[in-house]
């Protein structure tokens, strides 16, 4: 009786156990989504992006792009009475605001779910709990990939152009020296154009994105692992605790606190400015986009790329000015500093947060009676392996390309 009794016992605790994981993976997970949803709700409506189209589609492409996702855009141009002309656009942007946030809240609830273990968590458990996430995340995620799609449809005659005469008026004597016939065709053809409606849509790509999640939610948990220092690990993992976890700890946060600082720097800058609105959902989306593409320029790393068409104007300065110049040489600090001084403080400003990541790899990692010197290079050592792989990391989450062209009648329009 008493043998039953405890075999009830042990499967109403494993049941019970089961449960509470179940519980906090449907919080963690939750409270992720939201977090995701609110921030890119918000910064695109501050964007103005909700003007042109529904922000409940654009919020879940957002989001799926935030996470590793994919969107496949497409477009169809009516103008000069010809209908099936092609608008091709391709953008290919991670919004780190976006997915940081969903990092953030994913990690928090998941480790506090965790350290409700005694001393340790068994390897069957952790695996359990991170794999009940992984799959609830990925889950939701599926669901938002099927509302990320809309059309967006632009009247050609809001622009202005409706103010184009409908027979002749070409400047000067153009139109005589034209060949018979194309100088009034130009001027009604121009008018047409005024009339033109761009339909231009976007498809949030399921495969792609949940591919995309399942690697997302796969680093963001590891990640969180290594870098907490109170949470209880399997006891064959117990050496990461006293090798790893120190600099991973520390790197993470120096991060971090240069995200909030640009948070801050963008927030400085909107004070007074007619574009706050603006700058400030930039600042939501992008905000670690910008602040970690600088630390790899900061620390030396060169940079390859290249600029052509209207949509380089949209990258910042002096960075798009160089790529115009010369898109064939790699981006250098030295190169950027010659067309604007200020940017000799990435150097700096790299310098003092890997100095702060040593400070505090030091302070957090046992001593166990080695020299000075000795300790600072077993010191040097644990930090310079995670800041190795975390630096390709960080150039390949930053990484940016956009492409558009609106080709009508053979004549590309943007030239990107």
């Amino acid at each position: 009786m008493s043998v039953t009794e405890t075999g009830r016992a042990v499967r109403r605790s494993g049941a019970a156990r089961a449960g509470e994981a179940l519980i906090a993976a449907v919080a963690a997970v939750s409270w992720a989504f939201i977090g995701m949803v609110g921030v890119a709700a918000l910064g695109l409506h501050l964007l103005g992006a909700d003007a042109t189209g529904s922000l409940g589609p654009m919020t879940a492409a957002a989001v799926a792009l935030g996470v590793g996702g994919r969107v496949a855009p497409s477009g169809d141009v009516s103008a000069f009475g010809l209908d099936g002309a092609e608008a091709r656009t391709a953008v290919s942007v991670t919004p780190l605001g976006v997915g940081l946030t969903g990092a953030l809240l994913l990690s928090w609830f998941f480790l506090r779910s965790l350290r409700t273990a005694e001393v340790e968590v068994r390897a069957g458990e952790l695996a359990a709990r991170a794999g009940t996430v992984a799959a609830l995340f990925l889950g939701l995620l599926g669901g938002l990939a099927r509302a990320g799609h809309d059309l967006i449809t632009i009247d050609g005659t809001k622009p202005g152009l409706g103010g184009i005469p409908d027979n002749g008026g070409l400047p000067g004597d153009l139109g005589d020296r034209l060949p018979d016939g194309v100088g009034g065709l130009l001027p009604d053809r121009l008018g047409d154009l005024a009339g033109a409606k761009a339909s231009v849509g976007f498809t949030v790509q399921t495969g792609p994105t949940l591919a995309g999640g399942a690697v997302f939610v796969a680093g963001v948990l590891v990640l969180a692992l290594l870098a907490s220092r109170r949470t209880p690990l399997p006891r064959a993992l117990a050496p990461l605790h006293r090798l790893v976890r120190p600099a991973v700890s520390s790197l993470v946060l120096v991060l971090l606190l240069a995200v909030a600082a640009g948070l801050v720097a963008a927030v400085s800058a909107s004070l007074g400015d007619g574009s706050a609105r603006r700058i400030a959902g930039a600042a939501l989306l992008g905000a670690p986009n910008g602040v970690w593409l600088g630390v790899p320029v900061g620390l030396f790393v060169p940079w390859d790329g290249t600029a052509t068409g209207e949509l380089a104007r949209l990258l910042p300065d002096p960075l798009e000015q160089l790529l115009r110049m010369s898109g064939d040489e790699p981006v250098t600090v030295g190169r950027l500093a010659a067309l604007d001084g200020r940017v000799w403080l990435l150097p700096v400003a790299a310098a003092l947060m890997m100095l702060c990541a040593g400070v505090l790899t030091a302070v957090r990692t046992p001593r166990r009676g080695h020299g000075a010197p000795a300790f600072a290079g077993h010191c040097a050592l644990r930090l310079g392996v995670p800041a190795a792989l975390a630096l390709p990391l960080l150039v390949r989450l930053t990484d940016l390309s956009a492409g558009a062209s609106l080709s009508v009648l053979g004549l590309d329009a943007f030239g990107a």
